[in-house]
Order: C-alpha cells, then structure tokens, then sequence
C-alpha cells in the first residue's frame, strides 16, 4: 500500500504539486530516518542527514524516470549523504576540533552499554553485525527490500546484497543460539552399568 501510496505520490510531486511532495516526505520520512540512524548511529546526525538528503531527493526528482524506483533511489541519496557525514566527522576528528568540543566523561559508554542491555537479544545482534551486513539485513527484514532494491541503495551488486545477507544470517543465528547443556554425572558413577 505504502509503495503505491508513494508511486503516485512521486508523479504527483514531478508534475509540481507542492502538497504531494510534503505527503511523500511525511510518507518515507520514518524508514529513511531509521537508514540514517543505521549507518550514523546518532539520532541527531542522522536527523541532519536526513534533512540533507530531502533536499537531493526533491531537487532530483523530476529527473528519476521511474516512480517505484523511488525507495531505493531515495536510501542510495540518503546512504551517500551519510558517508559525507561521517567522513566529514572523521576529518573534524583528525584535526583535534570535534574532540575539544566534545563533552569529557565516562557517562556517554555507560548509557550505551545500558542502552544495549535493555535491548532485546535480536537487536543486539544486529548491531553486532559488520555495517555492510547489518545494513542489508535491516534493508531486507525490517524495510522489505528485495535483493536488487537493496543493491541500488547501497551502490553494490546483487551478488554482493546476496552475500552480506547469507553471512549476516549465518552470524545472527549464531549469536541467538543458546548454548545446549549436556546432563552431567551427578552424584554416581557409571562404572557398574
């Protein structure tokens, strides 16, 4: 429904209709925040991200020719525009700025490590799991992307989606298994039977 809904949203939007971009934004604002904060992991960056990709995806989208590419199309700016977020952030740390203004103090790691423990097991585990296979794994499982859509929003092949998705799950199930215990020899020996 929601994929329809932004279809005819999209040509709407191409034909100029104010309204029908603020829908479409309003529509797809809640799964591109989540990529956002996926591949940022601060809410507040990945808020500024987003707004940062708005502005490419409405300025672009007179030129995408094809409505229901447009979920991909729009994770692939958003994906981008976090890379240049966080290779910004990378040089700022380079240079000494961003660590003088950042606060000093051990609270920030403890309110992540509650943070995590609060988390129910899957979700750790999926934050366990290398970028590039968390990243298809949320794309596949909690967006509903195919395999294809998922390669256009990251820029790499199908194969590779295919790949990172089959070790992700192989990690996953690994890191969900519970250990099976074994009865052990209580109290007696089994030397007489």
């Amino acid at each position: 429904m929601r994929r329809v809904l932004g279809e005819y949203l999209v040509i709407a939007a191409q034909t100029g209709d104010r309204a029908a971009s603020g829908q479409l934004a309003r529509l797809w604002q809640p799964a591109l925040l989540r990529h956002a904060l996926r591949l940022t992991g601060e809410t507040e960056l990945a808020r500024d991200t987003l707004q940062d990709a708005w502005i490419d995806i409405l300025r672009g989208l007179g030129g995408l020719t094809d409505a229901a590419a447009f979920p991909a199309w729009a994770y692939r700016i958003v994906t981008r525009k976090s890379a240049a977020t966080i290779r910004g952030l990378q040089r700022r740390r380079q240079t000494g700025a961003a660590l003088a203004a950042e606060p000093e103090g051990a609270d920030d790691g403890e309110r992540t490590a509650e943070a995590l423990a609060d988390r129910g097991p899957l979700a750790r585990a999926l934050t366990d799991l290398p970028i590039e296979q968390r990243m298809a794994m949320a794309l596949f499982y909690i967006d509903d992307f195919t395999v294809a859509e998922i390669a256009v929003a990251l820029s790499v092949p199908a194969g590779t989606i295919k790949t990172r998705l089959m070790h992700g799950r192989r990690k996953m199930r690994a890191a969900l298994e519970l250990p099976i215990s074994t009865p052990s020899n209580q109290g007696g020996s089994n030397d007489g039977i």
